[in-house]
């Protein structure tokens, strides 16, 4: 890997944990300043005191992506501490799988919440700074369920699927400012993911899943990396990947 990450400033949402702690903690020893946003403040800033212990380059701030105003808060702190945003990792999700016929609606809405709306929020937080730099690099996290619909995840993959559009309609609107944009899709990571599950027979499903299958954060984290280490003139529109176990 080259240095072109060393220097950038990346904002990353649900970095408290999984794929956006690994993320954080990688990019930040490739020498990005990281300003990390989540709900969970104390986790956050636990992170942010071990990636502090060599230089002052992580800040935590308390965000849900569920609120606009908590968004641009996250954004707009990371310019005004650092002088710019040069990455928006919109990692934060949640996966409430379930069957359709047991009209888990609550949980519709709040993965439409998080996982769509809250991926809208991110990018209207920091493209204007992005238009005004006239540069910048969105990674919007979608899933291998915004390529497959899974069982027992209609609404969950509807999310994934949404995320590969708006960043599809994202990546052909932003090129006179060139923004370049990712999609990064991955299989089965270890993460908290599998947590957000509320329904008992379900949760033990995916749970079997998961420890048959799933590979470290790490591998999610590296994936982010590559996208976000090539040059000016390469913009890697999107990345699928799986563990190497994982069928489905």
């Amino acid at each position: 890997m080259s240095d072109r990450i060393e220097g950038k400033v990346i904002v990353i949402t649900g970095a408290s944990s999984g794929l956006g702690l690994a993320a954080a903690r990688l990019l930040s020893a490739h020498g990005a300043s990281v300003v990390l946003g989540a709900r969970r403040i104390e986790r956050l800033q636990q992170l942010a005191d071990e990636l502090n212990r060599t230089e002052q380059r992580a800040l935590a701030v308390a965000a849900d992506v569920t609120v606009l105003d908590d968004v641009k808060r996250l954004v707009d702190t990371a310019v005004q501490t650092f002088g710019r945003i040069d990455v928006l990792v919109n990692n934060a999700g949640i996966m409430p799988l379930a069957p359709l016929a047991r009209l888990k609606v609550d949980d519709w809405d709040r993965m439409i919440d998080v996982n769509v709306k809250g991926v809208l929020y991110g990018i209207a937080a920091a493209l204007p700074h992005m238009q005004r730099q006239m540069s910048g690099h969105i990674v919007n996290v979608s899933s291998v369920a915004g390529h497959k619909v899974m069982l027992n995840g209609a609404v969950y993959s509807a999310t994934k699927h949404a995320v590969r559009a708006l960043s599809e309609g994202l990546r052909q609107e932003v090129k006179p400012w060139n923004i370049r944009t990712t999609i990064v899709s991955p299989g089965a990571v270890d993460s908290e993911l599998p947590g957000s599950i509320n329904e008992p027979d379900t949760a033990r499903h995916m749970q079997d899943f998961y420890e048959a299958n799933a590979i470290p954060a790490d591998s999610f984290a590296r994936a982010v990396a590559f996208a976000i280490d090539q040059p000016d003139d390469m913009d890697v529109n999107e990345i699928l990947f799986r563990p190497t176990r994982q069928v489905s």
